[in-house]
C-alpha cells in the first residue's frame, strides 16, 4: 500500500486534515525507516476505528512505530508486555481497597490510553487474552458491574512473532476477527539496514524521539475530520457486490476451512473507503479493494491442513481468488 501510487480521479480540495495525516509518512520516517506501508496501515486502522496486529520478528522496530506514531499524533500511548503470568487485572485495572476512607476505589490500567501495544499478545493465556475483547469491541471495561468508557480515539495494536511458538497460546479466530487487519512488518532491504545502522552510528537514540526530531503534525481533531469525510465517500453498489464476492469466495476455496465472515465483508468495505479518501478521491474504484483486501482479509481465513503443508498461504490464496473474481468495469 502506497498513497504516492495512485491518485486517479479528481482529487479537488484534500483539507487540512488530509494534508496533516499526509504529513505523518515524513515526520514517522524521522525514527523508523522503510515501513511506509505499516505507516499507511495504522492511518488507515485509526480512520476506520479499527485494531491492528502485527507479525514480525524481533527487532523490526515494531514497538518504535507505535512510539513514533502516537508522538507524531500527540496521542497517549502505554505498552504491556504480555507473559504467561499477566491477569485480566493488570490489563483493565482493578478495584483497591483505601484504608483511609475505607473504601474500594478503581485503579485503571494500561488499557486506558489512546494506543495501547499489546506486545506479544500470544504469550499470554487465553483469559487474559480474552480480557481486551469487550475494550476492542464495545470500548469500554466493566469492572464489578460498572463501565468505564475508554478515551477516543482506542486503538489496540498488538503484536506477535510468527516464528517462535513455543510458550504461546494462538490468538482464537473469534479475537483474530476483532482485529481489522493484520500487517506483517518485513526485515529491512539491504539498503534500509545501512540507513538504520547509519542512524544508530550518529548517535540516534529510539527512547528519545524528540531528539530525533519527531514532533506532532496530527492530533484527533483531524482524525475527527478525516472520518467525516470518509462517511462521504460513495460506494457504488458494484463496489459493494464485488467485496461480497471477493469474500463469498474465499467460503469456497479449496485450500481453506474457514472463509471470510460478514463482518470481514464489511470491515474491506470500511478499510477501502479510508484508502479511497488518503488517495485523494471521493469514490471508491475496485483498485482501492485489492489495495486492502490482505492486510483486511489475511487473518480471517484458516488453512487446511494439508494446504499448509504444500506452502499455501492465506496471502497466496487470497491474490489467487483477486485475479479471478470479476472485476466492475
Amino acid at each position: 500500500m502506497d498513497p504516492t501510487t495512485d491518485n486517479a480521479g479528481h482529487p479537488g480540495d484534500a483539507g487540512p486534515a488530509r494534508s496533516s495525516l499526509e504529513a505523518l509518512r515524513a515526520e514517522i520516517a524521522k525514527a523508523v525507516v522503510g515501513q511506509d506501508p505499516a505507516v499507511t496501515g495504522l492511518v488507515v486502522a485509526l480512520l476506520c476505528r479499527g485494531h491492528v496486529l502485527l507479525e514480525g520478528v524481533p527487532g523490526v522496530a515494531k514497538t518504535l512505530l507505535v512510539r513514533t506514531l502516537a508522538a507524531a499524533l500527540e496521542l497517549e500511548t502505554k505498552r504491556v508486555q504480555f507473559t504467561p503470568d499477566l491477569m485480566p487485572s493488570d490489563v483493565t485495572g482493578s478495584l483497591v481497597y483505601d484504608a483511609r476512607t475505607a473504601e474500594f476505589s478503581f485503579q485503571p490500567g494500561p488499557v486506558f490510553t489512546n494506543l495501547l501495544l499489546a506486545d506479544e499478545i500470544n504469550r499470554t493465556p487465553p483469559k487474559t487474552q480474552s480480557s481486551l475483547l469487550e475494550a476492542m469491541e464495545e470500548r469500554q471495561v466493566t469492572v464489578d458491574g460498572t463501565p468505564r468508557p475508554l478515551p477516543e480515539p482506542f486503538l489496540v495494536i498488538a503484536t506477535q512473532n510468527p516464528v517462535e511458538y513455543e510458550g504461546t497460546y494462538p490468538l482464537p479466530e473469534a479475537q483474530l476477527d476483532r482485529f481489522l487487519i493484520k500487517l506483517t512488518i518485513p526485515l529491512p532491504s539491504r539498503q534500509d539496514e545501512i540507513d538504520v545502522v547509519a542512524r544508530h552510528a550518529g548517535g540516534f537514540n529510539p527512547r528519545d524521539l524528540r531528539a530525533a526530531g519527531v514532533r506532532p503534525v496530527a492530533g484527533p481533531a483531524d482524525l475527527d475530520a478525516a472520518r467525516a469525510a470518509i462517511a462521504e465517500t460513495t460506494v457504488s453498489p458494484e463496489i459493494t457486490a464485488y467485496v461480497v464476492d471477493i469474500c463469498r469466495a474465499t467460503r469456497e476455496s479449496p485450500s481453506l476451512t474457514l472463509g471470510v465472515s460478514p463482518r470481514g465483508a464489511t470491515a474491506l468495505l470500511s478499510t477501502s473507503r479510508a484508502w479511497a479518501w488518503l488517495t485523494g478521491r471521493d469514490y471508491v474504484t475496485p483498485d482501492d479493494v485489492k489495495a486492502l483486501a490482505l492486510p483486511t482479509l489475511r487473518h480471517r481465513v484458516q488453512l487446511r491442513p494439508e494446504a499448509e503443508m504444500e506452502g499455501v498461504t492465506a496471502d497466496s490464496v487470497i491474490n489467487a481468488i483477486l485475479a479471478h473474481v470479476p472485476v466492475p468495469r
